[in-house]
């Protein structure tokens, strides 16, 4: 058990997901406490030159698997593929993202190898863990971390005997982060042919369509983000305008989207997506642990709340004690008069 593997997802255009260059960077941090090596698995119809993007971030060894055959994305082939390289090289950490196509992957793999398996991880740190019945030390151990029973708490899981110890993590709660000269990265090249049987690709792909993201807000620098407290539907218009103006992206709370305020796509937190942009305006947001988890690591945090004592004041750097309704309609205003 001698390294950290990560699962590199390719993207429609045959790039590396951020996703998975969030977990290399991860990876990285985990592999350099362990004093192991960081190595990557990519799988699909590409060329060597696709470890010009791992290298950046870390990965020693990219395992690479190359044919026509493997794109796009199916289940059985790939998880093949993966539990062969898993069987043959042991590792002791094994990442992926919690992503659709992760999500179908991973829980198979983890079956084959009889391994536990974490879903949905908002965090990773290596540690150690001492059986209270027994009295015996394991040292080393992933803690994989992630919010439960509804994100009320934050549960730390790690499984004791079994490896690799594998995870998802969600999009964007480690930040993806380059070295300052691309790594030296060995490449280790298969043939794929004599690994798959037909009986692998039974399952063929006549037709494929793909739904383009309605909302980016994953990458937005400014987010006008509302919460329950914003009152209604019509009252978040106010938000999409001042987002506009900003130059930015809308989000919002759980409650704002389980109340029908806005769609899904846009809420922010442990259970929705995490961002961190430069700007974070919060309008009418309590400031539930749940919620802060995904935005707390924002780099200018403005809070407009009517109660001073909101927790979400506690996290931010400006805190505007007002209604939302009557401190917005002044903010479009003032910006526009003095924006060029």
């Amino acid at each position: 058990m001698n390294s950290v593997f990560v699962y590199c997802e390719l993207t429609e255009e045959r790039h590396i997901a951020d996703v998975s260059l969030e977990l290399c960077t991860k990876g990285r941090k985990l592999a350099a406490d362990l004093g192991v090596s960081l190595e990557a698995i990519v799988i699909g119809d590409i060329d060597e030159s696709i470890v010009n993007e791992v290298s950046p971030y870390g990965v020693q060894i990219l395992h690479l698997f190359s044919h026509p055959k493997l794109f796009p994305y199916r289940t059985l082939p790939t998880a093949e593929l993966i539990t062969y390289v898993f069987e043959r090289e042991k590792p002791q950490i094994a990442l992926f993202g919690a992503t659709p196509v992760d999500r179908d992957l991973a829980p198979r793999i983890a079956s084959k190898l009889k391994c536990g398996l974490t879903a949905d991880c908002t965090a990773l740190e290596i540690g150690d863990h001492t059986d209270n019945k027994t009295g015996k030390t394991y040292k080393n151990l992933l803690y994989q971390i992630r919010p439960a029973f509804g994100g009320n708490i934050i549960a730390t899981i790690i499984n004791l005997e079994t490896k690799p110890q594998m995870a998802t993590v969600r999009e964007g709660v480690m930040k993806k982060e380059a070295l300052p000269q691309p790594y030296p990265t060995e490449i280790k090249r298969y043939e794929v042919e004599p690994l798959l049987s037909d009986d692998l690709f039974a399952v063929e792909i006549l037709e494929r369509y793909i739904d383009p993201p309605k909302v980016n807000i994953k990458n937005a620098q400014v987010i006008v983000a509302g919460g329950y407290g914003v009152g209604s539907k019509e009252n978040f218009k106010l938000l999409f305008e001042l987002a506009e103006v900003l130059g930015g992206e809308v989000g919002a709370t759980r409650a704002a989207v389980d109340a029908g305020f806005v769609e899904k796509e846009r809420q922010i937190g442990q259970t929705g997506v995490t961002v961190r942009p430069k700007l974070y305006i919060a309008c009418g947001i309590s400031g539930a642990v749940q919620h802060r988890a995904g935005m707390s690591e924002s780099g200018t945090i403005v809070s407009i709340n009517t109660d001073p004592d909101a927790p979400i004041n506690q996290i931010a750097d400006y805190v505007i004690i007002g209604d939302v309704m009557d401190v917005i309609p002044k903010m479009i205003k003032y910006y526009r008069q003095n924006s060029k």
